[in-house]
């Protein structure tokens, strides 16, 4: 199709991944999508004793708990603490553990599940312990919201992809100005994809963002992303605050979701080979065209 047969054009100006649920994320520029959304998102996850996740909502000090990959090791880094560095393929015996309303079966850490547990419980001042995700147990996204396109999910909260566009945050920035607060980034929404190009929450209705340079491929945002504390939730001092919160529920009420607050759009994957291995590379740059769909 001609890049002029789509509504809206833009081009992806970030891409963000959280290998470990509620920590800080990694910008990078350039990643494997596959129908589980980004290489080593939300890959690993924090539990409490009884195996239930942990993120900012409850201990905001899991921001300043900062991830770095290498071609081998998955590191933490946290302010105080000497780094704790764990293979990427450390796994152990299968253990229960709870992301919301799912119960799954994941890998703890064999011989570095001790050590791990020790960090994260010193850092977090609470008993926790580091889960691994076991790809041949896949969670599956709402079929209510997925529509019957295939949507495995790794600790996310529900879906592969979370899509935003930069002028949703510069929007929110003007709010913010008027009412005397400070500036935020997208990294206070925890975004995937961060679209430029687009007008301010296109994500929300758009019917498919098509990869331009990638024939075939295109994400479908599916569901808006009902918003909780972790907004308010400074990335860098991981202090909580208010304004962000009480700026966007002043306009992003969504009827699609009960009234609830939301903002971005979660988003699946589609025309991806069926091929459990298949991937492809998202790029920083690469473009991207929707069609606006109106109910």
């Amino acid at each position: 199709m001609n890049d002029t047969a789509y509504d809206v054009q833009g081009q992806i100006a970030e891409l963000w991944i959280y290998p470990v649920k509620s920590c800080a994320g990694i910008a990078v520029r350039q990643a494997r999508l596959s129908r589980h959304g980004l290489q080593w998102d939300r890959h690993w996850m924090v539990v409490d004793a009884a195996g239930d996740f942990l993120t900012q909502r409850s201990h905001p000090r899991m921001a300043l708990i900062r991830p770095e990959l290498t071609d081998r090791h998955l590191l933490l880094h946290f302010p105080g603490l000497d780094s704790l560095e764990i293979p990427l393929q450390a796994q152990g015996a299968l253990c229960p553990a709870r992301i919301w309303k799912d119960r799954v079966q994941a890998w703890d850490l064999g011989a570095w599940a001790e050590p791990a547990r020790q960090w994260l419980s010193q850092a977090l001042e609470t008993d926790c312990r580091l889960v691994r995700f076991d790809p041949d147990r896949p969670r599956q996204a709402s079929e209510r919201w997925a529509a019957g396109d295939e949507a495995p999910v790794h600790f996310a909260d529900g879906y592969p992809l979370l899509v935003l566009s930069q002028s949703a945050v510069a929007e929110l920035n003007r709010r913010l100005a008027l009412s005397g607060a400070a500036a935020v980034d997208a990294r206070r929404f925890r975004p995937n994809i961060v679209i430029a190009g687009l007008e301010a929450h296109d994500e929300d209705r758009v019917e498919r963002l098509e990869l331009l340079d990638l024939p075939g491929l295109s994400l479908r945002p599916c569901k808006p992303c009902t918003r909780c504390p972790i907004p308010d939730v400074d990335p860098d001092t991981a202090v909580p605050g208010s304004a962000v919160g009480r700026e966007i529920r002043g306009y992003r009420q969504d009827a699609r979701v009960d009234g609830a607050i939301t903002f971005g759009m979660n988003a699946v994957v589609l025309g991806l080979p069926e091929a459990a291995d298949a991937e492809a590379l998202l790029q920083c740059g690469q473009r991207l065209g929707g069609n606006l769909s109106f109910d």
